[in-house]
């Protein structure tokens, strides 16, 4: 069905009534209703028992902006600070701050009048058939304007809903700039962990070569027999085999952090060459309560900014419910010889006022309205996924960070019992009361000890940093405000 809508033209002469009750009317309704924050309800501790250096302490603000500074790592701080510069997903998230500002001045504008000047030359001449066959110039100047009052407050929602999108770009880049912090010290990590055992894996194989030798020279002199040899060089090459892997996982975290600093891959090989030990975690950790991190997390900052913006639309699209209030004028010039143009009583205006206001439109705006009802609904849900999700980041953390700690332990404890076990499986054997087996098991068990209580300090280290990132450390001290 054709749709329709009605108007009517007010006569200059009542210009300025019209727009006094217009304006009256416009303080007695707005459309849509104003914005509330959503309450959220969470506990006052947490679900997980706080263990292995974890308290319910408030965090000093200090320690969490800067929270890598902890680990007393001068190389992974220089790292961070390339990477707040160079990374190329928060030059993206400042690009739609920029974005986001430039929309909020253009629904500005609509609170202003519009201006328009214009002008035209036109020259004719009839033939002399029908008429004179004389030439007829006309020449005119105009300046007209044009301005829709807001009396519903649609701009003025409009205007809310952009300033919100604006709000919620900048909690973007500061939830980018945690998840970079985050990502760039757990890189660092694996390279530390990755060269810690390749050096376990290195001195292992060195160790394994003498035991292999040894083997050869026994058989060779007629002391044991070829088993011995065979066992001692498998034990030895699959030593050999496990490098290559690690290399590989050394030059992957490597090339992972060059392109988190917005580099290319290969260009921080050199600075991260030098063996390093793991960093290691500080001995005690405050982590506060559940509703700190409801208040810090960027992630639910954005996502309340965008349910704040939403809810701004539905006032958009309700103000289409009521009439519209232009008001236009028009101040011009116009003379039959462009000498005269500018003379005086060629002038001529205009002035008027049109209220339109839609009676049919086939349901088309009250089906509007529902639909940014239907979204503010889902970014009211999308809002309170994102706490429980948050609340569940955390609470994984905390225990993972605490259990790897006693795993760390155990495996420290196995890796000096297998040690110790070497060192007699040696002597035994070398006093002839055990067999050469019982050495190349011991040694296979030292190095899957050492090698997995390297892979567990950089857990813990990489838990605590995980844990950071959880609590929605680290963008306070780093995140620009990005403005008004």
């Amino acid at each position: 069905m054709k749709e329709a809508g009605k108007s009517l033209f007010i006569r200059p002469a009542s210009w300025f009534p019209v727009a006094f009750a217009a304006l009256m009317l416009g303080g007695c309704a707005i459309a849509g209703r104003d914005y509330v924050r959503p309450e959220t309800s969470v506990s006052d501790t947490w679900q997980s028992s706080l263990e292995g250096g974890l308290t319910a302490k408030e965090m000093s603000p200090d320690t969490l902006a800067a929270w890598w500074t902890t680990l007393d790592e001068p190389q992974l701080s220089s790292l961070i600070e390339r990477a707040v510069k160079g990374n190329l997903d928060l030059k993206q998230a400042r690009a739609r701050i920029r974005e986001a500002r430039a929309r909020r001045g253009a629904a500005r504008a609509d609170y202003l009048p519009t201006i328009e000047a214009g002008g035209s030359a036109a020259r004719s001449r009839s033939g002399e058939e029908i008429g004179t066959g004389e030439t007829n110039e006309m020449y005119t100047a105009s300046f007209d304007a044009g301005w829709e009052l807001d009396i519903f407050g649609g701009v003025r929602r409009s205007v809310e809903a952009y300033t919100a999108d604006l709000q919620a770009a900048r909690e973007d880049l500061r939830d980018v700039l945690v998840s970079l912090l985050a990502e760039v010290a757990l890189n660092y990590v694996d390279v530390r962990t990755y060269q810690t055992r390749l050096t376990v894996a290195e001195a292992n194989l060195e160790s394994q070569k003498e035991t292999y030798q040894l083997a050869l020279w026994r058989h060779e002199a007629g002391l044991s027999d070829e088993l011995a040899v065979q066992q001692a060089r498998y034990n030895l090459e699959s030593t050999r085999s496990q490098i290559p892997t690690l290399q590989t996982g050394l030059e992957e975290a490597m090339n992972s952090i060059a392109v988190l600093l917005g580099e290319q891959p290969g260009k921080v090989h050199g600075e991260l060459a030098k063996r390093e030990p793991i960093p290691v975690t500080p001995l005690s950790v405050a982590v506060g309560v559940p509703a700190d991190v409801i208040r810090r997390r960027p992630d639910i900052r954005k996502a309340e900014r965008q349910l704040a913006a939403q809810t701004a639309r539905v006032g958009v699209a309700a103000a289409d419910l009521y009439p519209k209030f232009n008001l236009s004028g028009s101040i011009g010039l116009e003379s039959l010889t462009l000498g005269n143009l500018f003379s005086s009583g060629h002038e001529t205006s205009s002035e008027g006022a049109v209220i339109s206001w839609p009676i049919f439109k086939g349901g088309s705006i009250r089906k509007n309205i529902e639909t940014q009802s239907a979204l503010q609904e889902q970014y009211l849900i999308a809002y309170e996924a994102a706490v429980l999700g948050a609340l569940e980041e955390v609470e994984n953390a905390l225990v993972a960070y605490a259990k790897e700690q006693e795993r760390r332990q155990a495996l420290s404890d196995a890796t000096e019992a297998a040690r110790r076990a070497v060192d007699l499986a040696q002597q035994e054997y070398g006093a002839g009361v055990a067999d050469f087996s019982d050495v190349l098991d011991t040694q296979r068990s030292l190095l899957s000890f050492q090698s997995q209580l390297a892979e567990s300090e950089g857990t813990v280290t990489s838990n605590l940093i995980r844990l950071y990132k959880a609590l929605g450390g680290g963008w306070t001290s780093l995140a620009p405000d990005g403005g008004k």
